[in-house]
């Protein structure tokens, strides 16, 4: 077989698995580069990598500033998005893509670390302000409106109030938390593929932490 029949046996199984238009974006948030991986701010990448081993999807195209995805989810064409900028820049990539692919900001899915909710704990919410977190605001500045859908994934509190909040989200996990977290990043996978199949309010009543 030629390097061309390889490719064009490629692009062919690829277009197999797709169908019509990408119709929602799943974004996970975090920072580029090894140094930041298995970090409480990477939690979002974490997220949307399990999104994407469940549903055969890979990460794998360098696009928007980003690494992207494409797949389907359920019915749904979907683009999945690692930012490849740092945290506070996250809405370039994001915005970019949404707009190259005329996605409007409700059909746009994030996935990020909530430092508000416990390890283990899992939060899904239509709408909503940034609440401190840098990512979320560039987002929203960018999309211009707060109304899209989020998963949150707890990744704990700072220790102790004089703590650096910087270096707490830069932190590695505890092997503990590892352990809360290996079921939550499967659940918040489970909601976003629900939130795409337009059943937010399922995901809230199964996966949002009481």
């Amino acid at each position: 077989m030629s390097i061309f029949d390889i490719f064009k046996s490629i692009e062919n199984e690829r277009s197999a698995n797709t169908s019509g238009k990408i119709s929602w974006i799943v974004a996970g948030l975090g920072n580029p580069g090894l140094a930041y991986a298995n970090t409480r701010h990477n939690a979002g990448f974490m997220g949307l990598d399990k999104l994407a081993e469940m549903n055969n999807i890979d990460i794998n195209i360098k696009k928007f500033k980003g690494d992207c995805g494409d797949g389907m989810i359920g019915s749904e064409r979907c683009l999945l998005i690692k930012p490849g900028t740092f945290m506070n820049l996250s809405g370039e990539a994001i915005s970019a893509a949404a707009d190259f692919y005329k996605i409007p900001p409700e059909k746009v899915v994030i996935m990020y670390d909530d430092i508000t909710l416990s390890p283990g704990k899992l939060r899904i919410r239509r709408k909503g302000s940034a609440g401190g977190h840098n990512g979320m605001k560039s987002i929203i500045a960018l999309l211009g409106t707060d109304e899209f859908p989020r998963v949150r994934i707890g990744v704990g509190a700072k220790p102790r109030p004089d703590y650096d909040l910087a270096d707490w989200v830069l932190s590695k996990f505890s092997d503990e938390d590892k352990e809360l977290l290996t079921p939550v990043l499967e659940n918040a996978a489970k909601a976003a593929k629900l939130i795409v199949q337009c059943k937010i309010d399922e995901a809230m009543n199964r996966y949002s932490s009481k």
